[in-house]
């Protein structure tokens, strides 16, 4: 027996990533300012949007009263990453955390040093895991 065949897709897809807020409008200055890109009003007064550096969106939102979304500890957290300059992952990543604090950030686990680079676990402004990373430039 031949297997079905599955739908063919038409039209472009494309991926964004959602992030329930309380504050929608502060957590969007947040990422944007932690990005450097400015962001933009979404599709209502409760809805942002952040030009992701891969591509895409990072969409912050309200959720809706009729179907709330509390927050909750996860294994899924925002990873942003960046190159080191000449000095080094450490210091690139210190000034970076320290920007993430001045902008409401809270220090998860401290940054340390791996073979891979450099990291720091933070939460934003509303709880959400964020990691910091710093690549060693070849």
């Amino acid at each position: 027996m031949a297997e079905p065949e599955a739908p063919a897709i038409t039209g472009t897809i494309t991926g964004s990533l959602v992030l329930a807020a309380d504050d929608p409008a502060a957590l969007a200055r947040f990422y944007g300012a932690l990005l450097n890109v400015e962001p933009q009003p979404g599709l209502s007064s409760t809805h942002w949007r952040v030009p992701w550096p891969a591509g895409g969106w990072l969409e912050v939102y309200a959720p809706s009263r009729s179907r709330p979304h509390p927050r909750q500890p996860g294994r899924l957290a925002l990873c942003l990453q960046r190159k080191a300059d000449a000095t080094g992952t450490l210091a690139v990543l210190h000034d970076w955390i320290a920007t993430a604090l001045e902008l409401g950030a809270s220090v998860g686990d401290p940054p340390r040093q791996e073979p891979f680079g450099a990291e720091a676990w933070l939460l934003d402004p509303e709880d959400n895991r964020l990691l910091l990373l710093v690549w060693p430039d070849p």
